[in-house]
């Protein structure tokens, strides 16, 4: 998926709503269980449900990585019906890959080539060359972490280094690489206050914004922060889709979350013309 087609969508849709996977076979309903595949039939009545309120999806990799070569093939299922049946839809492997060299480049071609997914997150802590690789593949984008939303975010991202924080730092250094075009960054919700700022050093980039619904993060206050004249959002709810409901109208109880917030989303899209 372009850029462009995704600022299009989100024009459509009037949502900028990610649906985070983070499929936990101990929350799901139990007649699920019965299932060949009870992650995949749960993702795929979740996609069903929201894809209309939905701009993106992002599976948590660690949740289909801890349940071994059958979570991985849950994965692969999932990813593939989107790009099938919803391919209108941006994907992002919540990976949080960084590391150097052929390293980063063999995980890239794992996510890019193998999966097909549209984007993948990474950790910048080890510079350029960790990151590089993953922007060398074009019409894919790598949403690196800037600001979390967790609360050790504090114990580095915000300390000073010289004058500026260290988030900072990594924006405005992020900005001087080989395709930094592709970059998208995440920034969390519970930091919304910060997005003002963060809007100085990348206007135009897009935000990966976690920690809305059950982490206390507010649309609103993104919107007010963090918007650019595209929007330039993707705010991701998980458990607060995922979760609505244990028993068998899940999927109904997810879509009613998504088009909850999606309404919300769709009074700040109008406003931006």
């Amino acid at each position: 998926m372009t850029l462009e087609q995704l600022i299009e969508q989100i024009k459509i849709k009037k949502s900028v709503l990610c649906v985070g996977l983070d499929t936990d076979l101990d929350k799901v309903p139990a007649h699920l269980l019965n299932e060949e595949d009870p992650i995949f039939a749960f993702n795929k009545a979740i996609i069903d449900a929201t894809h209309q309120y939905a701009v993106a999806y992002k599976p948590n990799i660690a949740f289909y990585e801890a349940y071994g070569l059958k979570g991985w093939k849950s994965l692969e299922k999932t990813i593939n019906y989107l790009n099938t049946h919803y391919p209108d839809c941006f994907s992002i492997a919540d990976a949080k890959r960084g590391d150097i060299g052929n390293t980063s480049s063999r995980y890239a071609k794992a996510f890019f080539e193998d999966l097909g997914f549209d984007s993948v997150t990474v950790a910048p802590y080890m510079g350029k060359d960790s990151v590089e690789p993953f922007l060398a593949f074009a019409e894919k984008f790598t949403i690196m972490l800037a600001l979390t939303s967790n609360p050790g975010a504090f114990d580095f991202q915000t300390q000073k280094v010289g004058e500026a924080e260290l988030y900072k730092k990594v924006l405005e250094t992020s900005k001087s690489w080989e395709n930094s075009d592709r970059l998208m960054y995440v920034v969390g919700a519970t930091k919304a206050e910060y997005l003002a700022e963060i809007r100085q050093i990348i206007p135009e980039a897009f935000l990966l914004v976690p920690g809305v619904g059950a982490q206390g993060g507010s649309v609103d206050e993104v919107f007010k922060y963090g918007a650019n004249k595209n929007a330039g959002l993707l705010i991701n709810s998980s458990r607060g889709i995922l979760y609505a409901s244990a028993k068998d109208d899940f999927a109904e109880a997810a879509a009613a979350q998504a088009q909850q917030l999606q309404s919300q989303m769709a009074a700040h899209i109008e406003k931006l013309g």
